[in-house]
């Protein structure tokens, strides 16, 4: 079915006059224009039961990434990094479909929960943390307001913005390996090591193997929910391995995969509003600047592009990438950031699975009034999901990292000035375990190739402004040791 093109607003240029709905609409169709656009409320529904199908494995890994090598310092319960998650991810795509009115979805990022987990709480207090991803939600949203946030998106290198996401993908299925137990910190040799001790063993890693290739060979044959369909399967060969060889509760990292009590419990919010602003001196302010800029990029980045791809997909955007309600999406979007601190669950931003509700016949925003009541109900069904072991939710970094990195076909790697830098915006963030360190080492390398090529201009004053701010990140401590600041 074809859609003509929608009338622009927003960012867009004004419209003229929308004609006046016809009689006997209800309240539901006039609001979110279904009939307008082409749907029924039981499309809309659907859709919106599709979305949640496809991006409900949120709830097990956000977590997971939340629970890293921070979770001792900051007694982060598992309950409520659930419950954390659950919320934003409701409150967040409920303003999407209520206000935004557009069929999106928003949870939390794993770029972003990847740069909290390893770069930011380990370095502060957990409230702190928060708000800092409440700071870094309002920079976006004042970016949107402002009309800044297409002007610095277009100020990066395309190149270097598929970079950042490929990186950001490696970084993630680094994460997912450790968190299985596949790779280990080498005790000597090498800096890491297959297993503990170079070899794999136990249950719980050969069932991490297990479900990573049958998610794998899901998504080779196109089955729909392929990561869903993987991670309730590896549960239940973890219940079934756990009840017939007994491994023992140590063997799993999140304790054996059995339901303590019912599968219905009240939510914990113990994370709820625990948002501290302040306080980052020991940190440095460059560093805490720094911080923010890796999340806005961790955060934003892919954030337009899905909006405006998806609702392509819809048929609401038109030639030029226009759609009704883009400066209300982006403005949600960056808001998910800011209500994702104040939840506990670092910031939230646009899932590109909305496409899958689209798919399903989803154009409004109605589909993601859905969506967000769905994510809302799974608040008293946190016992469910703590079923799934860790290494079972690691399985889906691990493949959601191996999906980033097919932008690497965009990258043109004959030219190597540009093949340089994304290489080093690649391969340092897995490497150094931080997505600042390879935004810095992609940036500055791109900006020194292209003034030793002589054409200094190109990469605009953007560009060499951030270089300049890369530098002073990677040469601060040498610069304090020699003022003798530290």
């Amino acid at each position: 079915m074809t859609h003509a093109p929608a009338q622009p607003d927003g960012l867009a240029a004004a419209a003229g006059p929308r004609p006046r709905p016809p009689a006997g609409r209800s309240r539901l169709d006039t609001y979110f224009r279904i009939g307008e656009r082409g749907s029924t409320p039981a499309r809309e529904v659907r859709g919106g039961v599709t979305t949640f199908m496809a991006m409900s494995y949120i709830l097990l890994l956000n977590p997971l990434i939340l629970s890293g090598p921070d979770a001792e310092q900051h007694t982060l319960a598992r309950t409520a990094l659930i419950t954390a998650t659950a919320l934003a991810a409701a409150v967040s795509t409920l303003l999407m479909g209520l206000v935004g009115r557009v069929p999106l979805a928003l949870a939390a990022g794993l770029g972003v929960s990847g740069v909290v987990s390893t770069q930011v709480a380990p370095h502060m207090t957990w409230p702190q943390a928060m708000g800092l991803c409440v700071v870094y939600g309002v920079v976006i949203m004042l970016l949107v307001l402002t009309g800044l946030r297409e002007r610095v998106m277009n100020a990066i290198p395309l190149a270097l913005k598929h970079a950042i996401t490929i990186g950001i993908g490696m970084f993630i299925a680094l994460v997912g390996l450790v968190k299985a137990g596949f790779v280990h910190a080498a005790k000597a040799g090498g800096p890491v090591t297959l297993g503990p001790a170079g070899e794999l063993a136990g249950w719980p890693v050969l069932l991490f193997c297990v479900t990573l290739l049958l998610i794998f060979v899901l998504q080779a044959r196109e089955v729909p929910g392929a990561i869903l369909i993987g991670i309730l399967a590896g549960t239940v060969l973890a219940v079934v391995v756990d009840a017939v060889f007994h491994p023992g509760p140590r063997a799993w990292q999140n304790g054996a995969p059995t339901l303590d009590g019912g599968a219905v419990s009240l939510p914990d919010f113990s994370l709820l509003g625990r948002v501290e602003f302040g306080g980052w001196a020991d940190v440095g302010g460059v560093t805490v600047a720094m911080t923010v800029f890796t999340l806005v990029l961790a955060g934003f980045f892919d954030a337009m592009a899905t909006i405006i791809g998806v609702g392509t997909e819809a048929g609401l955007a038109d030639e030029r990438g226009r759609m009704p309600g883009l400066s209300r999406a982006l403005l949600v979007d960056g808001a998910g950031g800011a209500l994702g601190g104040v939840a506990g669950a670092s910031g939230q931003t646009v899932f590109v699975e909305s496409a899958t509700g689209v798919g399903e016949g989803a154009r409004t925003g109605l589909s993601s009034v859905v969506t967000g009541l769905l994510f809302a109900a799974c608040l008293f069904l946190t016992p469910l999901t703590r079923i799934v072991p860790g290494e079972i939710a690691a399985a889906a970094l691990v493949v959601i990292g191996a999906m980033m990195t097919t932008h690497a076909r965009h990258i043109d790697w004959a030219d190597r000035a540009v093949a340089v830098p994304v290489f080093l915006t690649v391969v340092l963030m897995p490497f150094t375990y931080s997505i600042t360190v390879g935004v810095g080492g992609g940036v500055i390398a791109y900006t020194v190739i292209k003034a030793a090529q002589g054409k200094w201009r190109e990469p605009g004053a953007f560009m060499w402004v951030l270089t300049a701010v890369f530098a002073g990140y990677f040469a601060l401590h040498p610069i304090e040791q020699w003022l003798g600041v530290k």
